[in-house]
């Protein structure tokens, strides 16, 4: 069985999109993935399935809008595609100075050579950013709430689903699947 990691975009922010983790866990156990784990109330869920990411990706959201009644752009990686996208980073998440952070959107599918381009265009005086095969690094230098790097900006530019996790985020997802394939073997 592969161990995936699905993210889900936008719930528990604001007040809006609400889904309890208990309930979340209980509805992919549904679907029948096995060892459901969540973490944090973002949307992190870890799971193991034998059926193939776009498959569960489209059942995960189909699920959600008639379990909970609203629509959530779904992103999975599988814990290897996870490892590497952790071990990519071109920022030294290490060094950072207080008030900086890295952050890392995670795109739902590989973006054109046109949505390429469009986010190439656009620079920063605050941040830096490399987009990397279905993923964009974000070197935020001040806060994450002044970077112009939002999920919608970069699904405006690129075309395609995105959702972002800080640094500490996406190492600890990275931890938490270890934990589960060393449990597998």
């Amino acid at each position: 069985m592969t161990i995936y990691i699905a993210l889900l975009r936008g719930i528990n922010v604001g007040g809006h999109k609400i889904i309890k983790m208990q309930d979340l866990q209980r509805m992919f156990e549904q679907l029948g993935v096995q060892r459901v784990k969540t973490y944090i109330q973002s949307g992190n869920v870890l799971f193991e399935a034998d059926a193939p990411a776009d498959q569960l990706r489209q059942q995960i959201r189909q699920e959600i809008m008639a379990v909970f009644g609203f629509d959530v752009p779904v992103v999975i990686r599988t814990n290897t595609e996870l490892a590497a996208i952790v071990a990519s980073s071109p920022f030294a998440g290490d060094q950072l100075q207080e008030g900086e952070n890295i952050y890392v959107a995670l795109l739902a599918d590989t973006p054109t050579e046109e949505g390429k381009q469009r986010l190439l265009a656009c620079s920063s005086d605050v941040d830096d950013y490399r987009l990397h095969d279905s993923e964009v690094y974000i070197y935020c230098r001040q806060s994450v709430r002044k970077s112009m790097f939002s999920n919608n900006l970069l699904e405006k530019k690129l075309g395609v689903a995105a959702t972002s996790r800080n640094w500490q985020t996406m190492n600890k997802l990275l931890s938490l699947a270890a934990s589960m394939e060393e449990r597998q073997l």
